[in-house]
């Protein structure tokens, strides 16, 4: 029996999901550390913990904290888990201080730190964005100079496209500059823009091996997405996935989670496939997709991988799903300035899609906005051909209109 120990901030939908598929898994006892009550999860879900712990924060020290309490009505730990990217550094830093298997802070830190990640893919070889690590202005124009606009500026820890700008000039960028204000205890990274087709290279590795990938496609590409709010974003999982045009990405990702330092879980890999067919490295993250691309990749392949990725981390076991169908998620972004105030054009998908909607989640009248690309609610479609996913999608985004006011 392999004692477990889940961190989750906080009880997010995703978060739920993780959290439930866990407490699923064969011979593993499981327990709790998070900021919010436990009572807040289902009571079904709460009778499958063994332990649970409530925190102040998310520091490393109220994490060790809590583990550490679980640990001891254990009489031990063998996983310390969460799937936010937030946390990762935090949860290797734990595991560092336990003794805990598992990835450590050094490797957590290289795919958390976007600076020191594509340093590190950099040395090894790997194509990525030029980048340097800015504090001052100078050091920002002068690889305007080297590299030209337009440029991206963002925190070297960000996550999900939140907090990037992109600077077609000089004086976007100076606007950019004063607007975040860097400096020595807060740089950021600049990067060159990278012009191609955003995809997600999503895969599980174990004791250090790529087993198992899939491929997404992003459209538009995130960024593009949040600094545009009128558009409606999309992912698809293709069916077919010996595309030559995947061949490159394929070939050096074992090369880049080995120079980051993964070794057993689900790792998120987004990268851009350019005109002349070569691919760049754009981020990588130790921990599931978010944008419910792990749900659609469960819906692709039949399966849930939600809990594959659960056994995975905990029985360091994996077992290679066939890919059965298309996926696809539209995402529905709210227009206007308030709250969501009416949704049109459900009726028509409906009737129209219905046979191939497998999952949705409905924005309802005086719901806040997101302010992310991921919008208010989404709608997720899959069919055993690719083109029948991309046309219902191109549909949904065109047919359903959510209003804030």
């Amino acid at each position: 029996m392999k004692k477990v120990i889940f961190v989750a901030p906080y009880f997010m939908d995703a978060t739920e999901r993780f959290i439930d598929a866990t407490t699923k898994v064969p011979d593993a006892q499981v327990g709790l550390v998070s900021c919010d009550p436990v009572t807040k999860l289902p009571a079904e879900l709460q009778s499958r913990l063994s332990a649970y712990y409530a925190v102040e924060d998310i520091s490393t020290p109220q994490i060790l904290r809590g583990v550490e309490m679980i640990g001891r009505q254990f009489d031990g730990i063998d996983r310390i888990m969460g799937m936010l990217e937030q946390i990762q550094v935090s949860l290797g830093e734990v595991r560092d201080h336990l003794g805990v298997p598992g990835m450590g802070a050094k490797a957590a830190n290289n795919f958390r730190d976007k600076s020191v990640m594509k340093s590190v893919l950099r040395e090894a070889g790997l194509p990525c964005a030029k980048h340097v690590l800015a504090d001052s202005f100078q050091t920002a124009l002068d690889f305007a100079r080297q590299t030209g606009f337009p440029m991206i500026v963002k925190p070297p820890d960000g996550a999900g496209a939140m907090g990037i700008f992109r600077c077609e000039n000089h004086k976007q960028l100076t606007e950019c500059w004063a607007h975040l204000n860097p400096g020595p205890q807060n740089p950021v990274v600049i990067e060159e823009f990278i012009v191609g087709k955003e995809h997600s290279f999503d895969s599980i590795c174990v004791n250090g091996q790529l087993i198992w990938s899939s491929i997404s496609h992003y459209s538009p590409a995130p960024l593009e997405v949040v600094r545009e709010p009128w558009i409606q974003w999309c992912v698809t999982i293709p069916r077919e996935f010996d595309s030559p045009h995947y061949k490159p990405v394929k070939q050096i990702a074992q090369a880049a989670l080995s120079a980051l330092g993964m070794q057993t879980g689900l790792s998120h890999m987004e990268w851009f496939l350019r005109a002349d067919g070569s691919v760049a490295i754009s981020e990588v993250g130790a921990r599931p997709p978010g944008a419910q691309i792990t749900t659609l990749i469960s819906y692709a392949h039949d399966f849930d991988l939600y809990r594959a990725w659960a056994e995975s981390v905990i029985h360091e076991r994996f077992q290679i799903p066939q890919r059965k169908y298309a996926a696809g998620a539209a995402y529905l972004r709210g227009m206007g300035e308030g709250r969501v105030s009416s949704i049109h054009g459900l009726e028509e998908i409906a009737r129209s899609l219905g046979e191939i909607v497998v999952e949705a989640k409905i924005p309802e009248p005086g719901q806040a906005p997101s302010g992310s690309y991921e919008g208010e609610g989404y709608i997720i479609v899959r069919h055993p051909e690719t083109q029948v996913v991309e046309n219902a999608l191109k549909k949904i985004i065109q047919t359903v209109q959510v209003e804030l006011a």
